[in-house]
């Protein structure tokens, strides 16, 4: 309800009968407080507005008052995160929040402060690397969203001050002042239209970077309002910054020289969104009532905040049972120091007397600081480079995406973009999809299919197929290649011509670059064009489904020349021009699901022309005239097309008069207005006699509908976000197979709730349950992630609601109510194989994204979409994805990743997802694998060296176990490691479903790996003592040292762990073979030179040819390779004797068939993930 129609107004319709009205009433003697609290509240889900008052032009209407300005926030858009003196220490608390960081810091800190046995470097250099990398990673980030912003602040801009128009920088507009805006142009902020070039005060918009909606809606200027702006003195009351798109409220005050202050109300149609187009105008002006971060579009927009990938929480679970077992070792070497030490002779040997020093320190300090070389001794059973290898995976990985041939797409040459690597492996845990309609699923490009007259059906073929332009092809049966009769296709072909809001738009000199879909054809189907004008002229509507169909009746010889002066004009098949005198205009709803209007012939007839939903006209026209039409609507529906009826009334003078006199008398009505026109229109619409229908194809993107399969194939539920009407999108859900012949509509709409004399709150109440009774409770047992019952015995649900609806259930007038109609949506939602949420705002998208986010389970969400309007819900899901698609780079510049086309989202989830996930899940088991393997010897090594703290390994090979040795293969498997193919994964989509909701970072994949490096530590180190037990190892009859100890322990050890990842790879490429074996023979020849030379910056060497002469005894060789094989042998057996889930999955192409057949036999040496092999269920 707006403004005018509130109690306390009086109305008086203007003389065009625009929306705008003029308000003659002294409104000031009522509370403005007042006022707007009614207004605002109406629509129930909003609580009170405040309002603000705007000077236009920095001027107050009164000479006698002093002005003071009021503040408002400046006009600069600001999305970025840091500025340059606050990314220092923000992005080190950030980072320091991950409890990895935050304790290889504590670490680095115990080994500088406490005399521990390894040195800081080995723990400090590491964390360095790790901090500064991701620092200048993030920082790089927000520098491309400070230029982002930069663009949109530095942008000229003209505004009005005084008598002069001056350039200035889009930012340093304030509230109140006057902008210029000229064509093609987007609005600077959110404006109150004051004048505009066109004779009729109007301007027409596109506003697909908010609400996704591409065709142009008509503005209206404030009416009565001076040429001269310049002088102009008035002020705006309006409500205070909401982000509502569909609602706006106001009021203008204005002095007049020699005449009373007029008063005038302001809505919707007089407001002009900030990031909103001008369109066939050549300028407008208006003034800027909300500005910056208050516009109605930053007011959608989410804050951009750090999400976290669930390997990373995964991680963060391991590294806590990792820190506990640290922690458990460090204090039972502690305590069993000192139970050893208590034992007389033991806690100081002759060989090693105390200092004066050590005994005089605190005994409970001398524990702690025990303690804490403890910890630092096992501390790299946690190592900081798993960390360090992660981030590089993560953003060498993202390159793959990038380098992707297949994401190019020739139109744009573009291929995708990788704004946010910290995400890959989330792309193969999505369980919720949600995506935008209009420019996401379609192509927004309407184009007329075909018609039914009278029962017979007319498609288009080429124009010489008939003499007289319409083509029949199939009829009732037994009448094909008849045709109704010419009277009743021209009368079916007017009211297409006629029943609309189109107009012609006339090109210019630039015209002539057009988009070819925004052109009239001119084309005639006898073969001749019509006139040079009609070609070069376009159609605009607030729908494009009303051009398609006024091209559909221009290609069967009647053509729409436009609206002048309340006359609408056609040019007919015999080039004759018929006038029409447009009467009322009965324009659509959700509710009604028509629009009608009544036009005055030169004959003086009067006709009612109506078109809309076949469930809406049929009960208005004759019975016997539905059944011939029904057929064709319900086939062209069954196939995706959007379908409307058409009717027409011809109306006696009598009729005319009372329809007329009740629709003037209801426009002026101060209460109840919609409900008042709405019984008008509906007595007026009946009795009307059905003339045909219509078949439109909203072009759907490439491969949409076999993407949206996949999708569901792979076990995802699939939602449409979408601002567009109901039909619309309920056909563009049919239309991509989210909607199929046999799912069950569950509707929870505005008109579903109009029930009777009923509150909608109990009727939306009664819906809720009945709805869940229905999906709920008498669902069959969930199909064990199915998205679709393909079998005929279940019942396939799909959910469809709209934005008032969704501000009902989510924002109830009590709060038990709300969160029972949450926990029932939800439920029934999750039940539903696709939901279709229409007319949604942007906000209530990202709404509907958290609420799915948080509900039990927290599942995997993305979000899809290619304007401004789905920005809230990128940034709300767990990954967002930006299209690139035609209405502009909002989304793209907000999302993780961008891609091309919808297609390309299929191979991105199901094949790159897919193997992210794998990689990365494989690179953190392995890595506290085998950490493990390395710590637990020396760990074990404490119960025999009289627990003092004395490493089994040298120095060099702790710091570089995790950084050289054994870092690059666990690097390039992490990168190229395909356990299936591409192709499989694409062909397969239930291969999705196996990995889903984390299976392989479960407590059960990690406990399994965790007791596999607990077996090759105690191998490793009690398959050496046991060698060691013999007295003699060498051939000179002496035995090896303590640190021959640890060398051979750590050569078994960096053996078995790099054979181990070999046995693993399924896909080798000539870099793993590289990395595999190059590290092996770097640490042979590591271990040579680093013990075989006398190092001068060295003040004691441990190693000095230990590794050499190690390697002289024929017995340390045969342990060496005796337990390498004794570690791996569990393995290779477990993969001979496994038996095979399925047969193997279809060769590839034939040219590759020789690499697949040596493929498929190298499995039956590796260990598989999960046991998945390139296999179909």
């Amino acid at each position: 309800m707006s403004v005018a129609s509130h109690p306390f107004l009086e109305v008086i319709p203007l003389p065009d009968k625009r929306s705008d009205l003029l308000l003659t009433c002294p409104l000031s003697s009522f509370p403005s407080s007042l006022l707007f609290r009614a207004v605002v509240q109406l629509g129930g889900d909003e609580r009170r507005v405040d309002s603000r008052t705007i000077y236009v032009g920095h001027r107050s209407c009164s000479a006698t008052e002093a002005f003071i300005p009021p503040k408002f926030c400046d006009n600069r858009i600001v999305s970025s995160k840091y500025t340059v003196w606050n990314f220092l220490p923000k992005n080190l608390f950030e980072q320091f929040r991950r409890i990895a960081n935050f304790y290889f810091l504590i670490i680095f800190l115990v080994q500088v402060i406490v005399d521990t046995p390894t040195s800081p470097v080995t723990s400090g250099l590491p964390l360095f690397f790790v901090i500064t990398v991701t620092a200048i990673k993030q920082g790089y980030e927000d520098w491309l969203r400070h230029k982002a912003d930069n663009e949109v602040n530095k942008y000229p801009v003209t505004v009005l001050e005084g008598s002069r128009r001056i350039r200035k920088e889009s930012e340093k507009i304030k509230v109140g002042d006057v902008v210029d805006v000229e064509e093609d142009e987007t609005f600077p902020c959110d404006l109150v239209l004051l004048q505009s070039s066109r004779e009729d005060g109007t301007c027409f918009v596109t506003t697909a970077s908010l609400d996704g909606e591409s065709n142009h809606k008509t503005h209206y200027t404030v009416p009565d309002i001076e040429e001269n702006l310049g002088s102009l003195s008035a002020t705006i009351e309006c409500e205070q910054p909401q982000p509502d798109l569909y609602k706006f409220v106001g009021r203008m005050h204005s002095d007049q020289k020699d005449e009373e202050p007029a008063v005038r109300s302001l809505g919707t149609e007089n407001l002009l969104l900030k990031g909103a187009t001008l369109k066939n105008t050549q300028k407008i002006c208006g003034v800027a009532v909300y500005t910056g971060m208050e516009t109605k579009m930053a007011l959608n927009y989410q804050g951009k905040s750090q999400k976290r990938s669930a390997v990373e929480k995964s991680i963060n679970a391991f590294l806590l049972v990792y820190l506990s077992i640290l922690v458990s070792k460090a204090l039972v070497c502690t305590t069993l120091k000192y139970v050893w030490q208590s034992k007389p002779g033991q806690d100081e040997p002759w060989y090693n007397e105390k200092t004066q020093k050590e005994k005089d320190t605190n005994f409970y300090l001398k524990m702690f600081t025990d303690f804490l070389s403890f910890m630092v001794l096992f501390n790299f059973i946690i190592p900081v480079s798993m960390y360090v290898t992660v981030e590089m995976q993560k953003f060498l990985g993202s390159y793959f995406i990038t380098w992707d041939k297949d994401f190019f797409d020739p139109e744009i040459k573009e291929g995708a973009l990788v704004n946010t690597s910290d995400l890959n492996e989330e792309l193969g845990q999505v369980e919720y999809v949600f995506t935008d309609k209009t420019g996401t699923l379609t192509q927004n490009n309407m184009e007329f299919v075909e018609c039914c007259i009278d029962g017979f059906q007319y498609k288009y073929r080429d124009a010489n197929s008939d003499l007289d332009g319409i083509c029949t092809t199939d009829g009732p049966v037994n009448k094909l290649q008849q045709k109704a009769c010419e009277e009743r296709e021209e009368l079916f072909l007017r009211a297409l011509c006629l029943c609309h809001t189109v107009q012609v738009k006339e090109s210019t000199d630039q015209g002539h670059g057009q988009r070819e879909e925004d052109m009239v054809d001119g084309l005639g189907v006898d073969g001749y064009l019509v006139h040079a004008l009609q070609e070069q002229r376009g159609f605009i509507a607030s729908s494009p489904d009303e051009v398609a169909l006024v091209k559909g009746a221009m290609r069967y010889g009647f053509t729409f020349m436009g609206l002048e002066s309340k006359t609408m004009k056609i040019l007919n098949r015999n080039n004759d021009v018929e006038m029409y005198e447009l009467l009322h205009v009965l324009n659509f709803d959700p509710v009604r699901r028509r629009m009608s209007v009544i036009v005055r012939s030169k004959s003086g007839d009067t006709l009612l022309f109506c078109k809309g939903a076949d469930s809406s006209i049929f009960p208005r026209v004759r019975p016997e005239e539905v059944e011939k039409i029904r057929m064709h609507v319900e086939r062209n529906a069954t196939e995706g097309y959007r379908t409307l009826c058409v009717a027409y009334k011809l109306l006696g003078a009598e009729e005319y008069a009372q329809a007329d006199a009740g629709l003037r008398e209801a426009r002026l009505a101060l209460q109840d207005r919609e409900e008042r026109l709405m019984a008008v229109y509906n007595q007026v619409e009946t009795g009307m006699s059905l003339i045909g229908a219509t078949a439109v194809e909203d072009r759907l993107q490439e491969e949409a509908a076999e993407t949206m399969e996949a999708l569901q194939g792979a076990g995802m539920k699939v939602w449409v976000l979408t601002g567009d009407k109901m039909e619309t999108a309920k056909s563009t859900c049919y239309a991509c197979r989210l909607f199929q012949k046999n799912t069950e509509l569950l509707e929870l709409t505005v008109r579903t709730l109009q029930s009777g004399e009923r509150r909608r709150e109990e009727r939306l109440c009664e819906l809720l349950r009945e709805y869940h009774k229905k999906a709920v409770q008498d669902a069959p047992p969930n199909k064990a992630g199915v998205a679709r019952s393909w079998s005929s015995a279940g019942q396939d649900f799909g959910f469809i609601i709209d934005g008032a609806t969704l501000s009902m259930v989510l924002n109830s007038s009590s709060e038990s109510n709300s969160s029972h109609y949450k926990s029932l949506f939800l439920q029934i939602c999750q039940n539903c194989t696709s939901v279709l949420c229409c007319r949604m705002a942007p906000l209530q998208k990202a709404q509907i994204v958290k609420l799915v986010k948080n509900s039990k389970g927290s599942p995997i969400t993305l979000s899809i979409g290619d304007g401004a309007n789905d920005v809230s819900m990128i940034l709300e899901a767990h990954v967002g994805i930006g299209i690139k698609g035609k209405e502009g780079r909002q989304a793209v510049r907000n999302s993780d990743y961008a891609i091309p086309k919808l297609k390309h989202l299929k191979k991105l989830l199901l094949a790159h997802g897919h193997l992210y996930y794998v990689r990365i899940s494989h690179l953190v088991q392995y890595f506290f694998y085998k950490n493990l393997c390395f710590i637990l010897p020396q760990f074990l090594y404490q119960f025999f060296c009289g627990y003092s703290q004395q490493p089994l390994y040298d120095a060099a090979y702790l710091t570089m176990y995790n950084i050289c040795f054994t870092s690059m293969p666990i690097l390039a498997y992490s990168l190229l490691e395909q356990h299936i193919s591409m192709e499989v994964l694409l062909d397969n989509s239930t291969l999705y479903r196996r990995i889903a909701k984390n299976a392989m970072l479960r407590w059960g994949p990690f406990l399994c790996w965790t007791l596999l490096g607990v077996f090759h530590g105690l191998l490793f180190f009690f398959g050496v003592r046991y060698l060691f037990s013999n007295p003699a190892l060498q051939d000179n009859g002496q035995v090896f040292g303590n640190w021959s100890y640890g060398t051979i322990v750590f050569t078994v050890l960096v053996f078995t762990v790099t054979l181990k990842l070999a046995l693993d790879t399924r896909h080798w490429t000539w870099i793993n073979h590289f990395v595999i074996w190059g590290s092996l023979a770097f640490y042979m020849l590591f271990s040579f030179f680093w013990g075989g030379i006398i190092w001068p910056f060295l003040r004691q060497q441990r190693l000095y040819f230990v590794f050499a002469n190690m390697l002289s005894s024929v017995s340390a060789w045969l342990v060496i390779i005796l337990l390498i094989l004794l570690s791996l042998l569990p393995e290779i057996l477990l993969a001979v004797f496994r038996k095979p889930r399925g047969p193997h999955t279809r060769q590839k192409k034939p040219d590759q068939s020789v690499g697949r057949s040596q493929s498929s036999a190298r499995p039956l040496l590796m260990r598989t993930f999960s046991d998945e092999s390139n296999t179909v269920i």
